[in-house]
């Protein structure tokens, strides 16, 4: 549709006026609605005292920190209030996500104005006592966050970072059949790769079994100081960038403010005509074609409807608008006036009643219930969420005759289970899992049993497992794979994100958010506990034969284990049948940061299921068939977390128990890594009384770790031990080499292991120099093998554990 024009103004009444498919009551109302939230959100900035302007305004009234995003503030509360019109007429569920997320005054007023900022919170009434209070909290101490966040209700996004909003709300319309998920992007959001990304999304929706996304690209043209790309580019080029995308644009533009309300309800009405005509195709008629799906560009002045000038510089329609355009209200009378003019202009008296309650035109438009973009049980996704069937781990688990002499690849286990939970929820379509093209390499293929890999684009005769309606989904972005589990997962259903080791960074910052938004969360007693994030990190830094180098980080560990620790858990499984146990609680949990470290080469079995389930359930504890002594107190304590360092642990335990057989070794093995850290530091951390049992308080401790060693230092810095601890693990010595070759680069072999040991056994040096020796050379002979035979020394490939 062509661009809105600046042609119309307004009647003698001060009434919009502009040709279009709303009639002039309609657009009286819309107009007194969004006027309304403007003057709310502008309130919410500025004021702490006199809302309803009943008195001239003063400088006491005024914050005496004034923060807050006005720019992209009146742009929010056009959209909201025109998704109120179309959600209302067509009695449509909806959920909206926020891109601009320092746009949390046009949320937060939006939900005042429709009631459930005050049902959520009853103190903050929807008269003018509660107006004043809500002013008042923005920004202040004790108060809510400038963004939308988890206290804003029909929220599901994080606002303080942008690139994510798109990928959250195709998450969200994922196997949600009947709802609508509108999605405004600010035009400096859209600069992102993750939202650059997000694009092709419309690439994995189907729609006979998801919901729709709206995109709304909001080009104001400005970030903080900056034109915006999309905003600077012709309207040719744009055009063609979107249809390359498979969007189908609407175009709304103009400063007017009855031309522009006309065309946005124009614009909405054609997209949801088409979004609902794809859907009935796709539903009743069986097309399979990928539809176009639209997508509406709306250019509007930054902070339009503010402050034209402030001393003597242009603001409205300027980066100057994208914070606070009058920043010297408390100091300058001039300002101060102008704030009075600006929020006068809304003409307040004819939006809100003498109680300050707003007027029946102003909600005209307010959808009722649970159609309201606040009362969203979307949003709230803990009430909808549902427990997930997870089959008996006895249907999947590993027979373990004798220790260590058993072979299985444990995530060809755990997809085996996956499976049967992905077939278990085939009606109710609650569960995906989501990987950057890895799910068969990291021998979860099972999954493809019961359902195939979502995809809506071209098909070939030798493509396979692809499906409209699979559950599994592959993208070569880490972005948007976390994105969409993250929306999944905001609104009640369940997942896992499968991804190699190293490149789980490329989400560091994003689930930096996903952890802040549950922490809040927590503290939010409306908010309901939703299903865990849950990372599998597998194809692991012991393991990257081919890959090398470029495929070697375990970090991910570190910087999860940075964060609030009521959120985050971290899982070292050393065998299938712990794997098992730790990926049952896991998917069961709620309200966590789930990270689970497993192998998917083959490696040796050592728990029975019962004996994994009882080892998971302490996190650590020691295995008194590996160690020797036979109860007593022990000379030195080998500890180890992770597959690969617990491999390599109980060989230099039965190197020890060969050579040393008078030494006491004890055993100890550690899968929740929490456990390592103090009661008063993380929920799951370990008394000092039962640490010192089980790691003693004063005997050498040589540790064996999958990661950076001085993680575990970190975690037990505080311990009484810690003076004895000794910690091997990786130190950034990584190539293309063989397995074994890859344990001794970093110095967690099993032989230097044993050298450790002796080194620090008070007074086993001088009494096992020639063990240390031997081990010693069998590490030198290694290194000559290797050159020779491209393969590993064979009394290290072909061992195994001697009871």
């Amino acid at each position: 549709m062509p661009d809105a024009q600046n042609a119309a103004g307004t009647g003698a009444s001060g009434a919009p006026t502009a040709p279009g498919p709303l009639d002039a009551a309609e657009l009286h109302r819309l107009d007194a609605h969004w006027r309304a939230a403007n003057y709310l959100a502008v309130g919410q900035i500025y004021l702490m005292a006199n809302p309803l302007l009943t008195a001239p305004l003063r400088p006491e009234h005024i914050k005496p920190r004034l923060l807050g995003h006005w720019g992209t503030s009146p742009g929010l509360n056009l959209v909201h209030t025109h998704l109120n019109r179309v959600i209302r007429a067509r009695e449509l569920d909806a959920l909206c996500v926020w891109g601009p997320g320092h746009g949390g005054p046009a949320v937060v007023a939006n939900s005042w104005l429709d009631g459930t900022y005050s049902e959520t919170y009853p103190d903050i009434g929807r008269d003018g006592e509660g107006m004043a209070r809500l002013f008042r909290q923005f920004s202040f101490p004790g108060g809510v966050p400038s963004h939308v966040a988890p206290e804003t209700p029909g929220s599901i996004h994080e606002g303080g970072e942008l690139g994510y909003s798109l990928t959250h709300a195709y998450g969200a319309a994922f196997d949600n059949p009947e709802l609508l998920v509108a999605c405004v992007i600010g035009d400096g959001e859209a600069e992102t790769g993750p939202l650059a990304a997000s694009w092709h999304a419309t690439k994995f929706l189907d729609p006979v079994h998801d919901g729709a996304v709206l995109p709304v690209l909001h080009l104001n043209g400005y970030k903080i100081a900056n034109p915006t790309v999309l905003a600077r580019i012709p309207r040719d080029e744009l055009d063609a960038l979107l249809r390359g995308y498979g969007h189908d644009p609407l175009h709304v533009a103009g400063d007017d403010p009855a031309t522009v309300h006309q065309a946005l309800a124009a614009a909405m009405d054609t997209a949801l005509d088409r979004i609902a005509d794809i859907q009935r195709r796709a539903r009743t008629e069986g097309v399979t074609d990928r539809p176009r799906w639209p997508v509406i560009v709306l250019r509007t002045p930054k902070g339009w409807t503010g402050p034209h000038e402030v001393d003597g510089q242009p603001v409205e329609g300027t980066w100057r608008a994208h914070q606070v355009p009058l920043p010297g209200v408390r100091e300058s009378a001039g300002h101060l006036r102008q704030l009075e003019d600006w929020l006068r202009s809304y003409r307040p008296d004819e939006l809100f009643d003498e109680a300050g309650r707003p007027r029946p035109d102003v909600l005209a438009c307010v959808p009722e219930g649970s159609r309201r973009l606040g009362a969203s049980p979307h949003a709230n996704g803990g009430l909808l969420l549902r427990d997930l069937p997870v089959p008996p781990l006895e249907r999947y688990a590993v027979e373990v005759g004798r220790r260590g002499s058993g072979l299985h690849e444990p995530t060809r286990v755990l997809g085996g289970l996956l499976a049967a939970v992905m077939e278990a929820t085939a009606e109710r379509r609650d569960f995906r899992v989501v990987g950057p093209d890895e799910t068969a390499s990291n021998r979860l293929e099972a999954l493809y049993d019961a359902t195939g890999k979502a995809w809506q684009a071209a098909s070939l005769d030798t493509d396979e497992h692809l499906a409209h309606d699979g559950r599994v989904m592959e993208v070569l972005s880490e972005h948007l794979c976390q994105g969409w589990l993250e929306g999944y997962l905001l609104t009640g259903r369940h997942g896992l994100f499968s991804s190699y080791e190293a490149f789980a960074h490329i989400v560091d910052s994003m689930v930096n958010q996903h952890i802040k938004w549950l922490r809040t969360a927590r503290r939010i007693p409306w908010r309901r506990p939703i299903a865990s994030l849950n990372y599998l990190l597998t194809s692991h830094v012991w393991r990257q034969d081919h890959n090398g180098f470029s495929h070697q980080d375990p970090g991910f560990v570190d910087h999860i284990l940075n964060k609030s620790p009521e959120v985050v858990r971290v899982y070292l499984p050393p065998d299938a049948n712990t794997l098992l146990s730790v990926a049952d609680h896991a998917l069961r949990s709620r309200d966590y940061v789930n990270v689970i470290v497993a192998g998917k080469q083959p490696g040796f079995d050592w728990l029975t299921l019962d004996e994994a389930r009882a080892h998971c359930a302490r996190g650590a504890g020691a295995w008194e068939w590996a160690g020797t002594g036979n109860g007593t107190e022990p000379d030195v304590v080998l500890a180890c977390a992770g597959d690969v360092p617990t491999q390599e642990t109980l060989a230099a335990a039965s190197l020890l128990r060969r050579h040393l057989p008078e030494l006491a070794v004890r055993v100890v093995n550690v899968v929740d890594m929490a456990r390592l850290l103090p009661p008063g530091e993380h929920p799951h951390g370990m008394p000092d009384p039962e640490y010192d049992a089980l790691f003693t308080r004063d005997k050498p401790v040589v540790f064996a770790y999958h990661g950076y060693p001085w993680l575990i230092h970190r975690l037990c810095y505080r311990r009484t031990g810690h003076r004895d601890l000794h910690v091997r693990g990786y130190r950034e010595e990584g190539t293309t080499t063989t397995p074994f070759d890859m344990v001794v680069r970093n110095d967690l072999d099993r032989y230097r292991l044993v050298m450790d040991v002796i080194d620090r056994v008070p007074g086993l040096g001088v009494r096992a120099v020639a063990v240390r020796q031997a081990m010693a050379d069998v590490r030198t002979r290694h290194h000559a093998w290797i050159r020779e035979h491209g393969t590993d020394l064979p009394e290290v490939a072909d061992w195994t554990w001697a009871d």
